[in-house]
């Protein structure tokens, strides 16, 4: 086993600081080999001849108050099957996320998650050769620094 690896609990908070997410919860899924993050009003554009999209985010849970809105290369589109078995086309972003004190980029699609318990999903690729889930444990990690 890599010792390197931090451990971490079933749920943790992160920070996604390219988005303008200083906090967020995560639910650490060992199951989803994608990563996603809750996005409403998903519009692709050209930008330098590239392409993107703009969205926004409600970054808390159970709350439709607070709106983030981002703007983010895309680098892909997948189709994408959530846990229900239904198949989705999903633009694909990178961006840096910090987890404790460790900082890394990963892969995440964008989803409408309203209804969803958490706004984000680490999945397996995001985490690989990076931590190891404790899944009796929640909020191992400090919470990211308020900027």
């Amino acid at each position: 086993m890599n010792n390197n690896l931090t451990t971490v609990g079933w749920r943790e908070w992160c920070s996604l600081p390219e988005l303008s997410l200083k906090k967020i919860k995560v639910k650490i899924d060992t199951g989803a080999k994608t990563s996603c993050l809750h996005a409403f009003n998903v519009e692709p554009f050209i930008k330098n001849d590239q392409r993107w999209v703009r969205f926004g985010i409600h970054p808390k849970q159970r709350s439709i108050k607070t709106e983030i809105f981002c703007e983010a290369k895309v680098i892909d589109q997948r189709n994408v099957t959530d846990s229900g078995g239904h198949t989705e086309k999903r633009y694909v972003i990178s961006t840096q996320i910090i987890l404790g004190a460790e900082q890394w980029p990963i892969e995440i699609t964008l989803t409408n998650r309203d209804n969803m318990r958490f706004r984000m999903l680490l999945g397996r690729t995001a985490m690989k050769n990076k931590i190891i889930v404790n899944p009796g444990a929640s909020y191992l990690l400090k919470l990211p620094k308020e900027n």
